[in-house]
């Protein structure tokens, strides 16, 4: 792959295909590239969120088109990406986005929503690479947009399987990379970002016990898509979009068993007082309402000052607990 920092495309007129675009983040990736002139091809299993989009994208004067596709089956990917080739003739850029989560301890998630979120978000993510890479390889270009999230790097307590796809889909993009190395003008580009104030948390199945709202510190996914553009304008392999994705990576990378550990205990001792029904959320079954952008928040919404203040506090503490270990095994 080609990496040219001070390359910069004009993105109006292109086509690009949006995995998960219902909702939350993928709706927001959705809007940004509308308001870059592109023509969108949306993706997921629920009509009525799909529907939605693509009036929000016609709204801002574009060509949408839905196309109702389970990612966790090659043949509706396959045929998304032939409805994305009659809608315009051709697919510059496509974005892996869907994605399903199962929280609580491993044992206790039914296997069968296990195996689910792996076909959704591993073969999911496989089965878009499949599809559109020997489109690509005919044009001689394209770009292919992977929005990983951290769990690529580091894992998600009580969140295993979830974990694994996350690795998963990283180390298969790392061999794609090789792959393509000489088609210049193909990119395979993935996006790191750490928890969304989005929907997505309110969809995922729980077997914890626990009614998750999302974290103050959450990022934008607004904030989040106008990386996913960036990435279109300015292809490069990983991007890390904000300090706070970047800081848990690195945090993690040098502690890595004192905060897996630590999250983990802190999980544990949550779900002793259990309030919440189990619920499979949107992993077998397509999205519920709401089916926007944004999702509820447990406190405020803290002001960015005020996030990376939290994030210099928790890495001093992280660092005080860990010498602190040490010192005392001595």
């Amino acid at each position: 792959m080609k990496s040219d920092n001070n390359l910069q495309r004009t993105l109006r007129g292109k086509t690009v295909v949006i995995t998960g675009g219902s909702s939350g983040v993928g709706r927001a990736i959705a809007e940004a590239f509308a308001l870059e002139g592109c023509n969108i091809v949306v993706a997921a299993r629920g009509k009525d969120g799909l529907d939605e989009t693509v009036q929000l994208c016609r709204d801002l004067e574009v060509a949408a088109v839905a196309v109702p596709t389970d990612v966790s089956i090659a043949s509706d990917v396959q045929n998304l990406a032939n409805k994305a080739l009659q809608f315009n003739g051709r697919i510059d850029i496509w974005v892996n986005n869907a994605g399903v989560m199962a929280s609580g301890k491993f044992e206790e998630i039914p296997m069968e929503l296990n195996e689910q979120v792996i076909k959704t978000n591993l073969f999911g993510y496989m089965h878009g690479a499949y599809s559109v890479l020997p489109i690509f390889k005919r044009q001689n270009e394209g770009i292919l947009i992977n929005n990983v999230s951290i769990g690529g790097f580091m894992p998600a307590p009580y969140s295993a399987v979830y974990s694994s796809t996350k690795f998963g889909i990283r180390g298969m993009m790392e061999c794609l990379h090789g792959e393509i190395s000489d088609f210049p003008d193909i990119h395979i580009c993935n996006l790191y970002p750490q928890i969304q104030r989005s929907t997505g948390n309110m969809h995922s199945a729980k077997y914890s016990g626990l009614d998750f709202k999302i974290p103050p510190f959450a990022a934008d996914p607004r904030d989040t898509a106008a990386k996913i553009v960036e990435l279109a304008k300015n292809p490069k392999k990983d991007l890390f979009p904000d300090i706070a994705s970047r800081f848990l990576v690195n945090i993690y990378s040098l502690f890595p068993k004192p905060i897996i550990n630590t999250a983990s205990a802190a999980m544990r001792l949550m779900m002793k007082v259990k309030n919440a029904p189990s619920e499979p959320g949107n992993v077998l079954e397509p999205s519920s309402e709401p089916h926007r952008i944004y999702g509820e928040t447990m406190l405020p919404v803290l002001s960015r000052k005020t996030k990376l203040a939290a994030l210099a506090g928790l890495g001093l503490g992280l660092a005080y607990m860990f010498l602190g270990s040490k010192n005392s095994n001595k």
